[in-house]
């Protein structure tokens, strides 16, 4: 058992530096100049003439990385390993990339682990209705319904529901993440889930036929497994057959999928927040690829490795106590 731990353990930091070597030589790849970026930032903020504005960003030139790309990739590393992820070159000028991350993962969580939580709850509910309904009119209606809404771009749904249920009827603020007084209140409290309900709405709308029909399809074949008919022949209470033989067994293939979703939960999503201008890192991350801003990139980017490579860490530890069939390696 402990060697199968360590294996997994070194497999796992190993997976994060390769991804942390990758995702920096990739960002470090792509077209374009954080000095023009800002310069153009600021000829749009301040309205500037080309050669101020240019003045204006090299001014900021001790944040822009010097040297070869090799030496700037082995100054990131030492840096990485120590738990520093530089500092942002123009989203916020000189400030740590971490405190930027600590600060908008929060809200990005509030909204995507909501979300998470409720479309796979549901949506493992009802793909156990689908499977027992299998072939009637019930099956076949949600398997349509579901088989749309996965195949709808999440910023569609986010953009209907910003129109019509903000401009339109009213209901829910148009942007942002609160409009009161931060505090620990229930007017505060109330404010903040008011501005989160939409993006966690589309979230829900958009994941929910996935883990619908993933369910529908995993309860398929374990109803057909020559157990379940044993346990039904043994005469043994069908709730307990329902949760302990079915449910427990048809919900594992699904659950390194949300596992791995709990991870890149962390990148929020770029669409959703754009579109409501929620402060979570998604929409922090979108800036960043506007302007350039390479460690701020580098760093959400490792952020959500770091957080998948983890989810699969422990959904793999996980997967040994639920179904001990698959404990390879553990005596």
């Amino acid at each position: 058992m402990l060697n199968w731990f360590i294996k997994r353990a070194l497999l796992a930091v190993l997976t994060i530096l390769v991804a942390a070597s990758l995702t920096f030589f990739i960002v470090r790849s792509m077209p374009g100049d954080p000095i023009e970026a800002l310069t153009q930032q600021f000829i749009y903020q301040y309205r500037m003439s080309y050669d101020e504005a240019h003045k204006l960003a090299m001014s900021v030139a001790p944040f822009i990385p010097k040297g070869t790309i090799l030496e700037q990739y082995i100054d990131y590393m030492s840096k990485f390993l120590r738990g520093n992820l530089g500092v942002s070159i123009s989203y916020s000028t000189g400030a740590s990339v971490a405190e930027l991350l600590a600060s908008r993962i929060p809200w990005t969580v509030l909204i995507v682990a909501t979300a998470l939580v409720i479309s796979f709850g549901l949506g493992i509910f009802i793909g156990m209705i689908m499977a027992y309904k299998h072939g009637g009119k019930l099956d076949s209606a949600l398997a349509l319904v579901f088989s749309i809404t996965r195949s709808i771009p999440e910023y569609l749904v986010a953009i209907f529901m910003l129109s019509f249920f903000a401009f339109q009827l009213k209901w829910f603020p148009i942007r942002g993440a609160y409009s009161v007084e931060p505090g620990f209140t229930l007017e505060f409290i109330a404010d903040v889930l008011r501005h989160a309900a939409l993006p966690i709405l589309t979230w829900v709308i958009v994941h929910l036929g996935g883990w619908a029909l993933g369910m529908r399809g995993s309860t398929v074949s374990v109803l057909g497994e020559d157990y379940i008919a044993y346990a039904k022949a043994r005469g043994i209470a069908s709730r307990r057959i329902v949760f302990t033989y079915i449910g427990r067994n048809a919900i594992l293939p699904l659950f390194t999928s949300f596992m791995i979703s709990l991870g890149f939960m962390f990148g929020g999503s770029i669409f959703i927040e754009y579109i409501f201008s929620y402060p979570g890192v998604g929409y922090m991350l979108y800036q960043a690829i506007q302007n350039r801003d390479w460690y701020l990139m580098i760093g959400t980017f490792d952020v959500i490795v770091i957080a998948v490579v983890l989810g699969t860490f422990i959904a793999d530890i996980l997967y040994g106590f639920l179904d001990p069939r698959i404990r390879r390696g553990v005596r």
